[in-house]
């Protein structure tokens, strides 16, 4: 019999992007969590009943203070988090509007290239991610 510790943790994030404002380049947007003091892709857990996607969508907004447009869904993660199973959907999404102020989660966002992105992200599996949003974006 499973125990409610089996059952994975459902979260779900975005490979936030946008055009750079001064060359038009691609840029990602990541965020540090002065809690684990890490840079990562926007992302957190599900409210109960909340869609993967909705939740992906407030996730972005509430951490960034970017509205993402979603795209093309990206690989799903599964690690363990303290011991627990964590599951983390992600999709391509686009910033559309919107500004970052910094709030209890997240104190600070950068927007850099997909090299710099994947040089700076703390866990090596988010780096994937990057590789992901280029192909879905048909810019491999």
């Amino acid at each position: 019999m499973s125990s409610p510790q089996d059952t994975p943790v459902q979260a779900a994030g975005c490979v936030l992007w946008r055009r750079s404002p001064i060359d038009g380049e691609l840029e990602v947007c990541l965020v540090h969590r002065p809690k684990y003091d890490d840079w990562s892709h926007p992302k957190g857990k599900l409210k109960q009943d909340e869609e993967a996607r909705t939740g992906a969508v407030r996730e972005v907004a509430e951490e960034t203070g970017y509205t993402p447009r979603l795209g093309s869904p990206l690989p799903t993660h599964r690690y363990l988090a303290q011991g627990r199973p964590k599951e983390v959907r992600y999709w391509a999404a686009e910033a559309v509007s919107g500004g970052f102020t910094p709030n209890d989660e997240v104190d600070r966002i950068l927007w850099l290239s997909p090299a710099a992105a994947r040089h700076r992200l703390t866990q090596p599996r988010d780096r994937t991610l990057v590789d992901a949003l280029l192909s879905a974006l048909h810019l491999t």
